[in-house]
């Protein structure tokens, strides 16, 4: 199972699947150098593929991964990297047009000096069910983009959104998938809430992912979560839903 941006890795590797995470170049937490290049829509579902490659070939334990049993978790920008690998095809001349309305995502400053990427989407039918929380750069798929998906979806929702997130972006991208995906919403949470618990240092470091809503209990939601993603997992890789 490939993962991407959640912290719960070591639940799901507990039950027995491999999970792997990726730092995408120029575009994660120790490097910003191209975190606001629209190219990333296209380097990401790329750099997401080639991980696969490596874990199915050159990596010394791939005989004991099952490669008709690959899943995909993504958050955010890593949301939209697992839509555009299971299918979903970024449709960036309409994408300039929607986002001359959208003032609150940076890569849509990308479009005002027509820095539109040429190249085609990555997908990976290798990929057979993906979780999706929160999914960014949703500005680049329309009506139509996401018709070619045919994996199981998990899709989750934060009540609050964030990081030009919002509930209606989600229920929209739930709207344009060929069949409807298994739809959470997270209560009374914020974009940052699908990361793990802060530690004491990430709170004092970096507090921007670590505020919640009052009343918000990321420690208990993240019980919830975990449980919720790994038996749907269960369910369509492993063909059960108990332990």
């Amino acid at each position: 199972m490939v993962r991407r941006t959640s912290r719960y890795g070591g639940v799901v590797a507990d039950a027995g699947l491999v999970v792997v995470a990726i730092s995408h170049p120029g575009d994660n937490a120790f490097d910003v150098s191209r975190v606001d290049e629209l190219s990333v829509a296209l380097t990401r579902p790329a750099d997401v593929k080639r991980l696969i490659d490596f874990m199915l070939g050159a990596w010394p334990h791939a005989s004991k991964i099952d490669g008709d049993r690959i899943g995909f978790f993504g958050m955010s920008r890593g949301g939209y990297t697992g839509l555009a690998l299971i299918g979903g095809n970024a449709n960036f001349a309409k994408g300039a047009a929607r986002c001359a309305e959208l003032t609150s995502v940076r890569a849509c400053e990308m479009f005002q000096d027509n820095e539109i990427p040429a190249s085609a989407i990555t997908h990976d039918k290798r990929i057979k069910a993906a979780v999706i929380a929160d999914p960014g750069f949703t500005f680049l798929f329309g009506p139509a983009d996401l018709k070619a998906v045919r994996v199981p979806v998990q899709l989750w929702s934060s009540e609050h959104g964030g990081a030009g997130v919002t509930p209606q972006s989600v229920a929209a991208v739930g709207k344009m998938l060929p069949s409807s995906p298994e739809y959470r919403h997270a209560a009374n949470a914020g974009h940052v809430a699908f990361l793990a618990p802060c530690s004491p240092a990430q709170a004092s470091t970096i507090p921007r992912i670590c505020v919640d809503a009052p009343g918000f209990d990321r420690v208990a939601f993240h019980k919830a979560f975990n449980a919720e993603v790994l038996a749907f997992f269960r369910k369509h890789l492993l063909g059960t839903e108990n332990p």
